[in-house]
Formats: structure tokens, C-alpha cells, sequence
């Protein structure tokens, strides 16, 4: 029983932002509401979607990027809808505690930047080299020969 009426009661909140968009708001942006909505809505539904997934997957981004891009969709709707500006301090706060549980350990995983490979550093460093080296041999050489210049 109290899972129905739980349900109902989302129910009843979402037919209330869907017609906020609406009937405009004399008061604006509640950001505590907000923050409620955000949560109820937004959060809940990534909690069970990032759950799905291995969390040694977390960090990979072509896993996770639909999940991500719903929580962010998601944020935008509501503030959309509650007149609020996005995005806000709330999401930026929102999203910082979603990085802080979810994604702390993703740059231990690879995602670090590093140097690229010998292989592929040397050409890029020695090819501008040997470039430079060779103009400026031509330069001297054909500074030497003045014969025929105008």
C-alpha cells in the first residue's frame, strides 16, 4: 500500500511540474524544490541505471554516456519546467557528488594523461629538426654563392 501511494504521490508531482511549465510562476525558481525534485526524480532514476552496470564499467565512457546524458537531460527538464535557471549552482553541486561517489577512481584507470609512445614522439620532434637543420644549411650555402643573385 505504501508503495502505491509513493508512486501516486510522484504521480501528482509530475503532473504538477508538467503543467508549472505551463501556468508561469509569479515567484520563479524554488531551489529548494529543485534540489527535492532533482533528487526524487533525476537521481533515483540513475541510481537504478548506474546499478545495472558493472562498477568496474563505471569509467568507461561509452558505457556510461547515455546513463550520464539522462541525469543531465533530466536536471535540464525539471529546471526547465520549475523556471529555473540551468545550469546552476544546485547541478554543479549535484554533479560534483555524483563525481565524488561514482567517478573518483576513473583517472586511476587510464583516463591520466601520459607522453605517447617513442615511436610515434620521435618523428614528431626529430622530422622539425633535420627541417631546420636542412634550411638553414641551404641558406648558408646559398648565402656563399652570390654569383648570379639580383
Amino acid at each position: 500500500m505504501a508503495l502505491w501511494s509513493t508512486g501516486l504521490l510522484r504521480a501528482a508531482v509530475l503532473l504538477l511540474l508538467l503543467t508549472a511549465h505551463v501556468v508561469p510562476s509569479a515567484s520563479g525558481c524554488s531551489v529548494q524544490f529543485y534540489v527535492t525534485m532533482i533528487r526524487d526524480f533525476c537521481l533515483d532514476e540513475f541510481h537504478l541505471n548506474i546499478g545495472r552496470l558493472d562498477p568496474d564499467m563505471w569509467c568507461s565512457w561509452p558505457d556510461t554516456m547515455q546513463i550520464y546524458e539522462s541525469l543531465t537531460n533530466c536536471t535540464y527538464q525539471v529546471a526547465l519546467r520549475m523556471d529555473c535557471f540551468w545550469p546552476n549552482e544546485v547541478v554543479d553541486g549535484f554533479f560534483m557528488k555524483i563525481h565524488q561517489r561514482y567517478f573518483h577512481n576513473c583517472a586511476l584507470n587510464g583516463r591520466l594523461l601520459h607522453d605517447p609512445p617513442v615511436s610515434i614522439l620521435v618523428p614528431f620532434i626529430a622530422v622539425p629538426v633535420l627541417v631546420t637543420l636542412l634550411m638553414t644549411a641551404i641558406v648558408v650555402w646559398r648565402s656563399k654563392r652570390t654569383e648570379g643573385v639580383l
